[in-house]
């Protein structure tokens, strides 16, 4: 069989993983765009506000590091099938919330399985799949998921905005709580799926052979700092970690400066909204063809163009005027490319990088690491948005774009030297 066929056979498991990422997005941008409809229905003081919108963000933190102890304690197939019924609870928490304290209990204990459920989403695809160009092309493919997670949060936020109370927002999270139920029964009760985790697979067989001397027990440190394939591993880990930390900081930080950028070219809220939109359109679209890509020589070039076309566009918004149709399209710019050079390759290195039984642990540990990042870097977001200093804030922004740039340069230069790329393990 060949790989066309193998990826569409296993395309429902990675539609399985993939709506972790709808629920990961979900209850990110479902929270942000409810948050004000919380602290009306609950009477919510803006302290209130600030601490659950931090917590949701450590939470997730905390679940990214998690994710591979659990993993290990409870099996990777179980934490796999069951962490989207935590995930649920904590959203049904929510739903039921009377006040401040059981809602930050609801979001903390979402945020926590939310933050568990990636690494091992992705480790499960690239443990069953029957190759690696196979599996580049299933886990690539759950960053298109991500984006309609943010759709359905977005689309569904409005709908419900005109409730009374905290009405509109409890039924968002209920709709991730339905969402949450009939993944764990999918993922659980799929007969489907066992025969992927259950089938003896002579590839992966082989794969763990030839690491087990090398990892005792999948302890990622070990990994890393002792075998023979320590500075094999530890140059990767080191590319992918400085790629994904500097590219994210910018990621999770332009929204504001998005809407910030455009206000300021005096556009009014209906068409910031509406190019929010459309831009969100542009970013699915440059996922889905990155992920046509993923697992061939074509998507090194994809990586270079668009980090190229992201650090122009901060360049570009760095020395432009106030001009309304530069900063669209500055704009416009920014979302192809970081959309072609960024979560998506981030999870396919990493997941094609190391032995199977260290990948959770050493996602998880990126994730978690970079969203501690992420919210501590929120802090100043504030300051570096004003007037007076946001042109130099643009051209820091190039700066970070640069350093990631590099990162991933060194990762692509290792894949090629141990025979990585392409879908090829070495």
């Amino acid at each position: 069989m060949d790989d066309k066929a193998l990826v569409s056979q296993y395309r429902p498991l990675a539609a399985a993983a993939g709506i972790g990422s709808i629920l990961g997005s979900g209850i990110i941008v479902g929270l942000s765009a409810t948050i004000t409809v919380w602290q009306k229905g609950l009477g919510l003081t803006n302290s209130e506000v600030g601490v659950i919108s931090a917590a949701l963000t450590f939470a997730i933190a905390i679940g990214g590091f998690l994710s591979g102890p659990v993993g290990r304690m409870f099996g990777l197939m179980r934490s796999f099938n069951w962490m989207n019924l935590v995930y649920a609870l904590g959203a049904l928490i929510c739903v039921f919330a009377p006040s401040y304290v059981v809602l930050l209990l609801g979001v903390i204990v979402t945020g926590l399985a939310s933050g568990m459920d990636l690494p091992l989403s992705l480790t499960v695809i690239s443990h069953d799949a029957p190759n690696d160009k196979v599996s580049s092309s299933l886990v690539s493919s759950t960053q298109v998921y991500w984006q309609i997670g943010i759709f359905i949060s977005y689309i569904c936020s409005f709908i419900v905005s005109k409730m009374s109370g905290a009405t509109g927002a409890r039924i968002v999270f209920a709709i991730l709580t339905v969402i949450a139920l009939i993944t764990w029964l999918w993922r659980t009760f799929s007969t489907k799926f066992k025969t992927f985790h259950e089938k003896d697979n002579q590839y992966r067989a082989a794969d763990e052979k030839t690491t087990s001397n090398e990892v005792s027990g999948g302890s990622a440190i070990k990994l890393l700092f002792s075998g023979s394939k320590k500075n094999h591993y530890l140059g990767l880990f080191l590319g992918i970690f400085i790629f994904y930390i500097f590219w994210n900081l910018l990621a999770n930080t332009f929204g504001q400066f998005q809407t910030f950028t455009l206000v300021q070219a005096n556009a009014s809220q209906t068409f910031a909204t509406g190019a929010g939109i459309v831009l969100n359109f542009v970013g699915l679209a440059a996922v889905m063809l990155f992920s046509s890509v993923a697992a061939g020589p074509k998507r090194n070039t994809f990586f270079i163009v668009g980090m190229i076309i992201q650090a122009a566009a901060m360049f570009g918004l760095a020395i432009s005027s106030h001009d309304l149709w530069p900063i669209v399209i500055a704009i416009g710019c920014y979302n192809i490319g970081n959309n072609i050079a960024g979560e998506a390759i981030y999870k396919v290195w990493t997941q094609e990088s190391f032995p199977v039984e260290s990948r959770a642990s050493l996602q998880g540990f990126m994730n978690g690491f970079s969203r501690f990042a992420c919210g501590l870097f929120a802090f100043v977001t504030p300051a570096l948005v004003m007037p007076s200093v946001i042109r130099y804030t643009m051209f820091g922004f190039t700066a970070l774009i640069a350093i990631g740039f590099v990162g991933g340069l060194v990762v692509i230069a290792l894949q090629k030297k141990y025979g990585i790329s392409e879908g090829e393990k070495g």
